[in-house]
């Protein structure tokens, strides 16, 4: 394994919340609903999408009035796509499940099922540039919104070698939501091996007041999570990290930094098998908000490389 597990979910959230921070000074919040999905995870040990709503309802996360409602959807797919990585039929289906409790525009859904794709293919180690795209669309399957048609010129630019500008007049006219995703992919796949580079090529510096100014934080908000999940947290620069953990400012509903990455890292313990065995640690404890992520040693039971049945 090129990369730890851990490493990957650690770098998928954290991509993301970098790109949402290198975007704009006023954090929107855009992960809010993927970090009360994990919780809900991590509490039940499954899906339970009326707890995904009533947590959701408890945080008061308001989508009608929201201008940014249809990313926060989209990235509600990262804890789904992490906990069901290893099975594409089971990643569908629960990631339908989750987007059944919004009812979003099909474009939504469908962007949601090509990052959750996506996501799971760079945690299994499976991600290969050349068959990216045909795979994503194969999973995708029948669909009436035009992300199909994104993606595929997403290839065709690669395989061109076309630039950067060339790919953002593209993915720069009607369809806000379809050319955000497919720009994502674009400067993922053609800077693969480099966050750094990747994250900063979907970041717009133009200072535009038009579509790059409504569409960009979503857009590098994907990108970060596309490359985060694939270069893992020792593919992220440290001064960027160094950056977010000296802030300590909340973030996505959390009261720090350190406490998103203990999120992930218990994620990834209930989705292996280890569990706490501490009766007092089974629920997670709200004191505004701050949560008390206090774990006591993980027990693992689980053979090695057997994966509980969920």
């Amino acid at each position: 394994m090129r990369y730890s597990l851990v490493n990957r979910v650690r770098g998928t959230f954290l991509g993301a919340l970098l790109g949402e921070s290198l975007t704009t000074q006023n954090a929107c919040n855009l992960g809010e609903i993927a970090v009360l999905g994990s919780e809900s995870l991590i509490i039940l040990g499954r899906l339970d999408v009326d707890d995904w709503l009533k947590r959701c309802q408890k945080a008061s996360v308001d989508l009608e009035s929201s201008n940014t409602a249809w990313a926060k959807i989209i990235l509600a797919a990262l804890p789904v796509a992490i906990f069901f990585h290893e099975d594409p039929i089971k990643l569908k289906y629960n990631l339908l499940q989750v987007l059944h409790i919004w009812n979003p525009q099909p474009v939504v859904t469908d962007a949601a099922l090509i990052m959750g794709y996506a996501i799971a293919k760079s945690l299994t180690e499976k991600l290969d540039p050349l068959t990216l795209i045909s795979q994503t669309i194969s999973f995708l399957g029948e669909t009436e919104t035009l992300l199909p048609q994104k993606l595929l010129k997403v290839n065709t630019l690669l395989e061109q070698g076309a630039g950067l500008e060339q790919a953002r007049t593209e993915f720069s006219r009607q369809e806000k939501i379809s050319n955000n995703i497919a720009l994502a992919f674009y400067c993922f796949l053609s800077t693969l091996e480099d966050f750094r580079l990747t994250v900063l090529r979907a970041t717009d510096n133009s200072g535009r007041q038009d579509y790059w100014y409504l569409g960009s934080q979503s857009t590098v908000a994907f990108t970060g999570a596309l490359s985060g999940a694939y270069n893992s947290t020792l593919g992220i620069p440290v001064n960027w990290q160094i950056l977010l953990s000296s802030g300590d400012q909340p973030v996505w509903g959390m009261s720090s930094f350190s406490q998103m990455l203990k999120l992930a890292d218990a994620l990834v313990a209930v989705w292996s098998g280890a569990y706490n065995m501490t009766p007092n640690t089974k629920e997670f404890t709200k004191e505004g908000c701050d949560i008390n992520w206090e774990l006591a040693p993980l027990s693992i039971f689980a053979a090695p490389r057997v994966i509980r049945p969920r």
